[in-house]
């Protein structure tokens, strides 16, 4: 449908939509409008009803999780303010529709533990390995998100400060920080394996085995072959890793507005929900150390 090639081409270049939130508008929107052409309704006349009809459809019959059909409702509250602002309409039926409260889902992170024995398995006498190792040392040193891990270009890092250049959500820049363990790494991977797999002088950091730019699939994929090397039974995934990032640096004591900006969260809200996985901790530690916590029996 014409609106929303135009919608999603606003969010593109007019309001900088991540790729992620863009992929996943697209998609909710397309369900929406399918659901629609099966009812035969028209989408510039609905009732207040057959939104919510449509969420019950979302729930049992496409099983969809609460975060799911909240994300659904915000793409089509967005969609209905650009038809607003476009003169198409003259109210936005969303408005007056509220989500199902979402799932309380704690971040699932590594323990040290885990974190060592996965450093260890890529094989940095190879080009290859070295770019595994560093992608690992990477993802955990600076707490990225994957999409940021991917674009980073060498001009992007200052070697002499460990930080990084970072492009995050909505092409808002951030400085990133890594520490001896990342720069060590770093340092043998652009004197030996880049130079070696980077072939066709591309400026990204990280090349995949066609000596093309590494995708987030690929990080994905290269974090599965990692993982399937170790005794570690977790499932992996780069967040995981970012997860931890945030979870470690709180439990060393770490304030929550710096997490915050480390992370390049917007909101504080975003961040706080590390803070529950840290209370469990922190109880733990409390019930273990202080000794008048529980009596001797």
């Amino acid at each position: 449908m014409a609106q929303v090639d135009d919608f999603i081409d606003y969010l593109t270049y007019q309001r900088n939509y991540s790729k992620y939130t863009i992929i996943s508008y697209e998609k909710d929107l397309n369900t929406y409008l399918e659901y629609l052409k099966r009812e035969g309704l028209d989408y510039l006349k609905l009732e207040y009803s057959d939104i919510r009809f449509y969420l019950m459809y979302l729930k049992e019959n496409k099983k969809e999780k609460n975060s799911s059909i909240c994300r659904n409702l915000s793409a089509l509250r967005t969609f209905y303010n650009y038809l607003i602002v476009n003169n198409m309409i003259e109210k936005n039926p969303f408005n007056y529709v509220s989500g199902p409260k979402k799932e309380k889902l704690l971040p699932r992170y590594f323990e040290y533990n885990e974190l060592e024995e996965l450093f260890k398995t890529p094989d940095v006498g190879t080009s290859f390995g070295q770019r595994d190792s560093l992608i690992l040392e990477m993802l955990y040193a600076t707490g990225l998100r994957v999409g940021e891990l991917v674009n980073i270009k060498v001009k992007d890092i200052n070697r002499s400060e460990r930080t990084i250049v970072v492009l995050g959500k909505g092409n808002k820049e951030r400085i990133a920080h890594y520490g001896e363990y990342a720069e060590d790494i770093l340092d043998i991977y652009l004197k030996d394996g880049y130079k070696k797999i980077n072939v066709n002088n591309l400026e990204y950091l990280f090349i995949n085995n066609k000596r093309t730019k590494l995708t987030e699939r690929g990080v994905r994929d290269i974090l599965n072959r990692i993982i399937k090397k170790t005794t570690i039974t977790k499932n992996i995934s780069p967040h995981m890793l970012r997860h931890s990032f945030a979870t470690h640096l709180l439990n060393e004591g770490c304030d929550i507005l710096s997490v915050q900006k480390l992370l390049g969260h917007e909101s504080i809200s975003a961040t706080q929900i590390y803070t529950h996985v840290t209370t469990e901790h922190l109880k733990e530690v409390y019930y273990n150390k202080f000794k008048r916590a529980k009596m001797n029996k």
